[in-house]
């Protein structure tokens, strides 16, 4: 189910200190037993049951009976929790409607100061393996939940958009991070794959342009394709950048020509653009 801004407003302090307990107890505990989480929230017995009841019901938090009774945070709560924290610091307003669904992420409208994106990392089980296979700031622990992984998912994104669009990149600008949750500016257009283009060379070239100054900046998106470039219109920005990786990695070479290869199969499918993609690996490197 989408993440409801109701469900946020109406969540009590008491649900709340159960929702921040479990996310710290959940570093230690895969299940977090039942008489360590009412200790850790000073709650009466009856008042966390009717509590986590609540919040069951959400389905913001789970349980299991096997081998002990203990209760998990999952997406949603650690979602409320980000997006409560957005809201305090004042970067957060109101949270719009759901606007997109990706491998990894949900896209929300919001407002803040003006119109804004929040995008939620959601990292899976197939995703998570990646992670922990392929990033080397994973901590480890014996037990790494999901949701910790998107955090770090989120945090790899936020790196790279403050550097990329301090550096030019045409880039969403982010604006705040909390947990596995990202703030950034509201871009008007529509993805690649959703529009016919009347100078396809013009824009091809200005992706081309970004991604060369991304690699100069050190950043290879990793996973470009017509999904994650988006255009409004008067300018090029490229999209979800997460999986970025170093020109130093040991695959850098493989990654980036399988996003250049992505990008010169799609414009030439299209458009009939005349571009090898060791050409292109050329003009991205200098």
């Amino acid at each position: 189910m989408p993440l409801s801004a109701d469900e946020i407003k109406e969540l009590h302090k008491y649900e709340y200190r159960i929702l921040n307990s479990l996310e710290w107890l959940m570093k230690k505990y895969l299940w977090v037993p039942e008489d360590v989480l009412r200790k850790s929230t000073k709650l009466s017995e009856s008042e966390m049951k009717y509590r986590l009841g609540r919040l069951m019901e959400m389905d913001m938090v789970k349980s299991s009976t096997k081998p002990y009774t203990g209760y998990q945070l999952v997406f949603k709560g650690y979602d409320a929790l980000a997006i409560s924290s957005l809201v305090t610091k004042g970067t957060l307003n109101a949270l719009g409607s759901l606007i997109g669904v990706g491998k990894e992420s949900e896209v929300y409208e919001a407002l803040g100061l003006g119109v804004l994106v929040i995008k939620i990392h959601r990292v899976g089980q197939r995703s998570f393996q990646s992670v922990r296979l392929n990033r080397s700031y994973i901590p480890e622990w014996k037990h790494f939940p999901w949701l910790f992984a998107s955090m770090e998912s989120a945090k790899m994104e936020f790196t790279a958009l403050s550097t990329l669009q301090k550096g030019g990149v045409s880039v969403p600008v982010p604006i705040a991070i909390n947990r596995n949750v990202i703030a950034m500016s509201f871009i008007p257009g529509l993805n690649l794959n959703q529009v016919t283009l009347e100078e396809p060379q013009e824009i091809f070239d200005e992706v081309v342009e970004n991604l060369a100054k991304a690699y100069r900046l050190g950043y290879i998106h990793s996973d470009l394709s017509e999904f994650n470039i988006m255009v409004d219109g008067e300018k090029v920005w490229l999209i979800d950048w997460p999986q970025w990786r170093e020109p130093s990695h040991p695959n850098a070479d493989t990654i980036l020509r399988r996003d250049i290869n992505n990008l010169v199969n799609y414009f030439s499918k299209k458009y009939g653009l005349a571009k090898t993609t060791d050409e292109v690996i050329n003009l991205v490197i200098g």
